[in-house]
Parts: structure tokens; sequence; C-alpha cells
């Protein structure tokens, strides 16, 4: 009934600024309505109100995190007020939460529901309710919703987001289950990368066959498919790198390699990543690589990284 509200508000006189900002974002109608999106009056009392003439309680609106109860007068407010409204829809689709996006610059920018006996950041996935019957082996692992519209929008309908949260261990198992590769579309910012390679490591941990968008030229998917076209994005999935490349290239950006003290620094941080490599042949043609990079010599680097192998396996032996 909140879902019904918001989405009527959205196409409703209260909601022409809210429509304009979502139009300006290149997003048709068609597909506003195919995922529910709506808005929320910046009003302390409108979703309240509808729901009270429906016969919901004060208690349940709280207990569902659509409203708060105020400390002044122990009345109801609305817990959205002002925002775009996307549904969070699980995959038996029924509606169990809600983001709402500002349309200025205020902060939050977002706003999410908290947990609630329906509802569990950690366990659910935007999108993943239609991405199911696209994912065809691999799924896009997005930032936002915004993101995840503009992508499904322009026939990349595999595309997914955490809510509002980091990557858990849950959301790993979850796209475990779903697609045997994750391709991981982060913002292209510092944040976006720090956050990409925690998500890395979980999707590692249960097995999944992990890739990384490259962006050039723009901050996130939706800005690189309206720069760029969905047939350029189309390619850069394909290009996507593997994990050890990611890291690599990370690593390799903090340091100056012309400066003997920082390449010894890079090349100490490169042996402890290859150190930690299971497969031997997979290990040596990364190695191969990375000392070629480093500009070292492939059998020294070698030489380092079986050290660090051994010891690894003590300590682990010790744990």
């Amino acid at each position: 009934d909140a879902a019904k509200f918001f989405h009527t508000c959205l196409f409703g006189p209260q909601g022409k600024e809210a429509m304009d900002y979502i139009t300006s974002r290149g997003l048709p109608r068609p597909v506003l309505r195919h995922f529910g999106v709506g808005y929320a009056p910046d009003d302390f009392g409108a979703l309240t109100r509808h729901l009270l003439s429906l016969g919901y309680s004060a208690e349940e609106m709280t207990l569902a995190c659509l409203c708060g109860i105020s400390k002044k007068n122990q009345k109801p407010y609305d817990y959205f007020r002002g925002r775009v409204m996307f549904p969070i829809i699980d995959t038996a689709g029924n509606i169990i939460a809600f983001g709402g996006r500002v349309m200025d610059g205020s902060q939050p920018k977002y706003l999410n529901s908290s947990d609630t006996p329906v509802f569990k950041k950690s366990r659910n996935l935007y999108a993943l309710n239609f991405a199911k019957q696209h994912c065809a082996q691999r799924l896009i692992l997005c930032e936002g919703y915004m993101d995840v519209i503009a992508m499904h929008a322009a026939g990349f309908e595999n595309a997914v987001a955490t809510l509002g949260t980091a990557m858990t261990p849950e959301h790993a198992r979850i796209l475990s289950r779903y697609a045997a590769q994750v391709v991981i579309a982060y913002d292209s910012d510092e944040a976006g990368q720090t956050a990409a390679g925690k998500a890395i490591r979980l999707l590692e941990a249960v097995g999944t066959d992990v890739r990384v968008l490259r962006m050039k030229g723009a901050k996130d998917p939706d800005e690189y498919i309206k720069k760029f076209g969905a047939d350029r994005f189309r390619l850069l999935l394909e290009e996507s790198i593997g994990q050890f490349d990611f890291r690599f290239d990370n690593i390799v950006s903090k340091y100056d390699l012309s400066e003997t003290a920082s390449k010894l620094k890079a090349a100490e941080e490169v042996t402890d990543l290859l150190a930690g490599i299971g497969s031997e042949v997979e290990r040596d043609v990364y190695l191969i690589r990375a000392a070629q990079k480093l500009n070292v010599s492939a059998e020294s680097l070698r030489h380092d990284v079986g050290r660090s192998v051994k010891k690894k396996k003590k300590k682990q032996e010790r744990e």
C-alpha cells in the first residue's frame, strides 16, 4: 500500500519536481513503472494519514520502518519525505522495504529502510527479482539503485546492487547461487575501488569467478552508458579484468617505480599478493607478467614468492 501511494504521488501533480529530476537522468516512464519508482511528498504526515485511513496502526507503520514516533507529541510522522522512492522487492515478488534518494545535494543522499521482521539489508539485493531471469551465469554488481535501473533500461537486465550497505558474506553467498561469474561495476572513485576490493575477497571466498569493470571517462555505469552508449559498455564488460589484475594495478598505481625504495615496496606487496594464489600454474602466469611490469628478474621474484608461501603455510599450521 505504501508503494502504491508513492507511485501514485510520482505520477500526480505533487510529483512534478521528482518526475523532472528522474527524466533529466534519462529514465523513461515505462522503466519507472517496471521498477515501481515513486515519490514521497515533502510532508510529515502524507503517507501516515493515508495508511491510517486504510486501517493500519502507528505500531505497524513503525515496525515496517515507514514512520517514526514524535518525542514531543507521541504522534507518528513519515520516515521518508521529499525523496524519489525505490521499492525493494524480494525474489518472490513481495515489496519488503524502500530506498529514498534526495533530488538536491542534501545529506544523507540515500535513506534506506532499517531491518524489519521481513527485511534484512545483508540478505537482499536490489533488482535480483528481475535479474535472476536474465543472469545467464553472469551478474553485474553495481553500487546504487539509479545505476541498476539505467543498466536494465539499456538492456543489461542482469544488474543488481546492495542496499545501502557494504557487501556482506550473505550477499556473496546469494550471488554465488545465481551466477558463476560476478562483474563488479562500482564507481571509479577511491571509495568505490576500496569497496570493490572488499567485494572481491568475499566473492572469492564462496568460489565465484570475479571480474572488475575498468571505466575511463565516467564515474559510474549510468554516466558511462549515457556518454558512450550501450554497445561500448557491452565491450567494456567483455574487457573486465580479473581480481589479480585489479589488485596488481592498485599496488603499482601507488608507487613511483622509477625510484628504488618505491619499487622495493611495490615488489614486497606484489610478492604477498602472488603468494596468496593457490594454483601454482596460475601463480606462475601472473608472476611473469608482474616481473615484466616491475622490471625485475622473474627468478628472483619467484624465489621471494616461494619464501612467502612457506611463511603463510607455517602461519596457517600454527593457527
